[in-house]
Order: C-alpha cells, then structure tokens, then sequence
C-alpha cells in the first residue's frame, strides 16, 4: 500500500493512519505527505476488489460523484483511492437525532432528500454501458440471490430466536416473495447498500462509496434500503419528502405508476427488513460487532409497523413474524426503543463476568470482594443480600455504604451523559465471590438508586447467581 502511494504520488507516505471498518473485514487506511493523502484499502477477495474498481471507473465516466481509484497492486488485494475526507453522512444523521431529532428546516433534511435525488442517477445513468459481469458475487439479483438472503434471516436470525415454525410452509411462501420481487427486474443498477454510511459529504455534495456488492436488479431494493434504515427510524413526513425527492428525479429516465410503485416499494421493504435482520443476528449476536446490534429493536420495530397491514399473499410468512417481534426477549426492547436500558448484574467470580448481549462490551464492573464478607459467618450463608439479616450485618459494618457512595456518584454521571447523547444500553455488574451476599446488596441499591433518579430509564436487575431478573 506504501509503495502504491510512492508510485503514484512520488513521495513516500509520512502517516499510515488505519481507519475503522464497518461491517465487512476490509481494512482501510489514510496515507498522507506534503498535503497529499489518499485513502488505502487491503480487501480478502480480490473479485471483490476488482468489481469495486471497475464500477468506480464506469461511474466516474457517467458524472457520478464515486472516488478515483489511482492504483492498484498486481495481486488485485490492495489499491489506493481518493480522499473523501472524513464526514459521513450517517453521522450528520445521528448528530441530528442527538440535538432533538429531524426538523424540516434542519440541514440533514436537505443533505437526506438531495442524495436521495441522486440514486436514478446511479440506477440508469451507471446501467447504461456497463458490463455487469465484473459484478461481484454475480452479475444480477436473481431467484438464487433472494433464496440466499431470505435464508440468512432464517437461519441467522429466525431461528436462533427460539421461535419454531413450520419450515415447509415457510419455505413455500418464501418462493412466491422471491417470484414476486423479481417481477420489475430490468436493466438497472442496484447498489444493494445503499444506506447513509456509504454516503460521504465533500464541498458539501454527497459522494457514493461501498459500492462493489452491486449488480442488475430493481429500483425499489435501493429506496427501501436508505429510507427504511434501521439505526435511524425516519418520522413516517421525512420517509415521504425523501421518496418524493427520489420520485422526481425518477421522472426523467422512466415515466412512473405511482400506485404500482408504492405496491412494489412495500415488498421490498418487507424483503430488506428481512435481510438486514439476517445481517444482524450474524454480525450482531454471533460477531458482537455493538453497531449490529443496537440496530435490533428499530428494525423489529419497523417490522412489526410493516406487517400491521399484512401481505395477503404471504399469511403463514405474517403468522411468524407476528410472532418474532412478540418474543419476549425481543418484545420489550420494540418497545422501549430508544429509551435507555441499564442493566445491573450481580455474579460470582468463580462464574465469570456476565456476558454484554448488547455488544457494547460490558460496561463497568466492581469489586465487591474487599468489603467485609457475611458469608464467612454460619447464620448468614443459606441467605442472601435481599434479606434483612444481611442486610443489617452489612450495613452495620459500614464498609459498604462508603463503597456504594463512591459508585453513586459515577453511575449517576454515566446515566446522565448517555441520556444526553441518545445511547440505549449501559450495563453494570457487581462480582463477590459467592454472588450472594455482597454482590447482590449492591446490586439491588444501584438498580433502585437510578429507577429512583431517572424515572424515565429502563432498569433491569439480574441476579445471575439466583436466576432472578426483573424491570424496575
């Protein structure tokens, strides 16, 4: 990648900065000397690389806002890229949603509705002339492309649900979603990721990245998948405002049925939700990448507003998912979707730390081990923290009420500054050696201590050594 950029630039790199990825295992870098930088990718799959760099070379001849590729390694694994710079579009999203959410008259509207008005540009304009076969996996999305996703959402995401489901039937309607999808299939350029993280502002103007898994395909799959993204959960008048902005541009490479339209939009947001939610549970709850995961509850969320009007078509296909977003695992956070969750845990050492399922890692984690141990002691073994004895012995002592003073103090600063910036988990968990005693003491004052204070913040209290676990 160095070498690369001497090549082309004629100077060594000064800086190898490496950048975060998202959901793919790309690796990206920023090189940069005398005022001259570029942006460096290492990919796994050098077809995928190769449909990148050739898409990126076909837009760039149609007008279409992509970043030049100046050079690529004789392995087809590496090439260097232009620099977009480093403001995404998804990030002028969530600062928004952070500051109180979308306003007509807010900047991100206009930025939202004008890469929007992009995309028949992409769709026409970047189709025609184009070799579809340097697509990557394959040239066009097919029977066998839309079988491939309907199943990652079942077997990634039904089924470790626990939810159980006649698989024949499932299987059945299946087919007849894949048929119908395919009926508008023309020759136009579905991008496939077409979501606000792919979208770079530079001098203002969106510019289009991530574009290598596109292929021949629908219109419709593109639109669902930026207006209906997950994190962001649109009010019903922006999802509208931007669908028309699309609609207009539409018109001059197609005339359009809006009733047909619409009806062909709606399925395909029913397929994407599908796809994404396949996409999480694989990279979400078996990877732990947090990003996936906290996407969960919004996309079951935007499921179940969907399918209150049902697909005639597909009732056993209704029936399960129905029944997924009432699971009571998934149930609750639909529910309390963008309300903050803080999960306090007690737990014995000799067990392990409990697991964050969130994806955000854990959180804190004290030590309850230093103060004074009823549990040493015959009358108080067979109890726990819940009870008064102990809770007398404990209290008594003094040790812990000093130590709980301490955490007061920075739980109360954490759960204010994550309502602040919009988060939906904090976890917290207090270890002993036992889980029993200590622990679970300051376990139960910590949970009632912010249901107390926050009102408005969802407490759950785990008590993993007992298996109790309750909503304050």
């Amino acid at each position: 990648m160095e070498n690369l950029f001497t090549a082309y630039f004629g100077v060594e790199p000064q800086s190898c900065e490496p950048l975060s990825g998202s959901g793919s295992n790309r690796r990206y870098f920023r090189l940069s000397a005398e005022g001259r930088s570029c942006m460096g990718v290492i990919g796994t799959d050098a077809r995928e690389n190769n449909a990148f760099i050739k898409l990126a070379e076909h837009f760039r001849s149609k007008g279409i806002n992509v970043p030049q590729v100046y050079a690529v390694s004789e392995d087809g694994m590496t090439y260097i890229q232009e620099d977009l710079g480093s403001r995404m579009l998804s990030d002028d999203v969530a600062a928004a949603l952070k500051e109180g959410g979308y306003f007509p008259e807010s900047p991100v509207v206009e930025l939202l509705c004008r890469t929007m008005s992009k995309l028949p540009t992409i769709q026409f304009k970047g189709a025609e002339g184009l070799d579809f076969s340097v697509c990557y996996p394959q040239p066009a999305f097919d029977h066998r492309m839309v079988m491939f996703d309907l199943n990652y959402f079942k077997y990634c995401f039904l089924k470790p649900s626990g939810l159980e489901f006649d698989e024949t039937r499932l299987q059945d309607e299946f087919e007849s979603l894949a048929q119908d999808l395919l009926e508008d299939s023309g020759n136009t350029f579905l991008y496939r990721d077409f979501n606000a993280r792919n979208v770079m502002i530079k001098d203002g103007e969106p510019y289009f990245i991530d574009f290598q898994g596109g292929r021949r395909g629908p219109i419709y799959y593109d639109v669902a998948s930026f207006v209906w993204q997950a994190r962001f959960r649109y009010p019903q008048w922006l999802k509208e405002k931007m669908i028309e902005s699309y609609l207009e541009a539409l018109k001059e490479y197609t005339d359009v049925d809006r009733r047909r339209f619409d009806d062909r939009l709606r399925l395909s947001v029913l397929f994407r939700t599908l796809q994404v939610l396949g996409a999480y549970g694989f990279r979400g709850l078996v990877e732990q990448k947090a990003q996936f995961v906290v996407s969960i509850a919004p996309a079951l969320a935007n499921l179940k507003e969907l399918i209150a009007e049902p697909f005639d078509a597909y009732p056993y296909l209704m029936d399960v998912l129905g029944g997924l977003t009432r699971l009571p695992r998934f149930a609750e956070d639909v529910a309390h979707e963008g309300t903050l969750e803080v999960k306090v845990y007690s737990f014995s050492y000799k067990k392990g730390i409990p697991q964050d399922m969130s994806g955000n890692g854990g959180g804190y984690v004290f030590d309850c081990r230093a103060i004074h141990n009823p549990g040493r002691y015959e009358p108080y073994k067979k109890l726990t923290g819940r009870d008064e004895p102990v809770i007398r012995f404990l209290e008594d002592d003094g040790e812990i009420t000093e130590f709980l003073n301490h955490i007061y103090a920075i739980v109360d600063s954490h759960v204010e500054r994550y309502i602040r910036r919009g988060f939906s988990n904090l976890m917290m968990s207090f270890g002993c050696t036992g889980g029993q005693h200590r622990s679970v003491y300051s376990a139960e004052h910590v949970a009632h201590h912010i249901a107390d204070k926050y009102p408005h913040v969802r407490v759950r209290l785990i008590h993993r050594e007992q298996n109790i676990d309750e909503t304050l």
